[in-house]
């Protein structure tokens, strides 16, 4: 039971600073572009206190990491708020800053992975660093499901016509509860981890 507390420390801990990356992108991306809600929300930081949402931060990784049996530990922080309307070109601002945050994250693994490879730093350094690469990648990569609210549901409205955009956006309520469902059964599994492993191949990274 200590070890299983132990690692669900380690891996919550890493699992914050991936969120903390991905969401300040998204504010960054959206102040860059003439939104400036994220920065008078107090959103516009890497500080993991300012993107901790009760359900998606704390208790979903928590339920998966116990229901697994401390195999798997997943979850998302409080989205970023956007002001369409204040964006010079929402459709496709609205992309950008969607790809932003996944972007963010395989850009972290990237780099993480650059410094695992050239330095081979010592055992625990690099336990902890493939633990943050692998969680940046799985972020990254579920992020982009094209299932609201995620930002792959984002990215592909942005590129729907305006009247199926809207279609589409009306499924939110109803797509929650399915992502939920499919995350509770492990069908997202058949997606998610074939393409988390083949990203860790071009990175150079094995499976953890």
């Amino acid at each position: 039971m200590s070890n299983l507390l132990i690692s669900f420390v380690i891996s919550f801990g890493l699992l914050i600073v991936a969120m903390s990356v991905h969401e300040f992108a998204h504010g960054w991306t959206a102040y860059k572009l003439g939104d400036m809600t994220a920065k008078y929300s107090g959103r516009l930081t890497l500080n993991p206190l300012a993107h901790i949402d009760p359900f998606w931060t704390l208790l979903l990784p928590l339920i998966l990491f116990i229901s697994t049996a401390g195999h798997f530990v997943f979850g998302a922080a409080k989205p970023v708020p956007i002001n369409y309307w204040s964006l010079k070109n929402p459709r496709r601002d609205m992309f950008l800053i969607a790809l932003s945050g996944p972007l963010s994250n395989f850009i972290f693994a990237l780099l993480l992975a650059q410094i695992v490879n050239a330095f081979a730093p010592p055992a625990i350094v690099s336990f902890l660093m493939f633990r943050l690469i692998l969680i940046n990648v799985v972020l990254g990569v579920f992020n982009l499901i094209p299932i609201p609210p995620l930002d792959g549901s984002r990215i592909f409205m942005s590129l729907l016509p305006e009247s199926l955009a809207d279609r589409f956006s009306r499924l939110e309520p109803v797509a929650f509860i399915i992502l939920l469902a499919l995350l509770w059964m492990g069908a997202i599994d058949y997606i998610l981890w074939p393409v988390v492993g083949f990203i860790l191949r071009l990175l150079r990274i094995g499976m953890v």
